[in-house]
């Protein structure tokens, strides 16, 4: 409202009128883009350890990953580079061409840049070194992804707020520090959501200071209860 020199949310309002762009100023002011790679490496490393090999060990079916809230897609590479981490270990590189991974988000700027694939060193300040000398390499001050686990991960735009899940029968699906900033009504109805997005059995990564609400905790059983980790009942 200073920006636009607005005294009132009424005056804004009829900035908003008459200037559509404005939306998407807003909006750029209102979310929070806060992400690195393995962000909380003990969340990552109870989903390497729990929930991809329940994942990978079943017979005929690719997993399906969608990270809900993706910002600039940290989050989902993380996701990526487990899983072709697991599928090198066990032999299966062929399994990675079935994989669907998809990052959704509602900031189009954050989707460019997660297309675009590269980051500064801040954004890899929590990444594991043995993950940053195999999957990363250095271009004119920037890191960015080796092909083989960028191709792995496809980004969408998605406001999580009555749109359509981008994948159908989803069997594991993290939304990390996204619901705190919603009120109670929208975080039950996003719980709901979720359990109708995920297959049966599915897995559901929360934020450290998220926690199943409500309705919700008959919804998902524990997992991994410290790092927010919960499968679809």
């Amino acid at each position: 409202m200073r920006a636009k020199g607005a005294v009132t949310a009424t005056d804004y309002a009829g900035v908003l009128d008459a200037d559509p762009r404005e939306y998407e100023r807003l909006l750029r002011s209102l979310t929070v883009n806060v992400t690195k790679f393995f962000r909380n490496w003990e969340t990552y490393a109870a989903i390497e350890s729990k929930v991809i090999p329940a994942l990978w060990e079943r017979d005929g079916c690719e997993p399906r990953i969608w990270s809900a809230g993706c910002s600039t897609g940290e989050e989902a590479y993380s996701i990526a580079i487990l899983l072709h981490k697991h599928s090198m270990h066990t032999g299966q590189r062929e399994r990675l061409e079935g994989l669907r991974i998809v990052g959704t988000d509602i900031d189009s700027e954050c989707l460019a840049e997660a297309e675009r694939g590269f980051y500064g060193e801040s954004a890899l300040s929590e990444t594991p070194p043995e993950l940053r000398a195999s999957y990363f390499s250095h271009v004119a001050g920037l890191h960015t992804l080796v092909p083989e686990v960028r191709k792995l991960v496809k980004f969408e735009h998605g406001d999580l707020l009555g749109a359509q899940p981008p994948l159908e029968e989803v069997d594991l699906l993290v939304c990390r520090n996204v619901i705190i900033y919603f009120e109670r009504e929208a975080q039950d109805a996003l719980f709901s959501a979720f359990h109708r997005a995920l297959a049966p059995g599915g897995f559901l990564v929360l934020g450290k200071v998220e926690t199943l609400l409500g309705d919700a905790r008959s919804l998902f059983a524990p997992v991994n209860a410290r790092e927010r980790i919960f499968r679809k009942i």
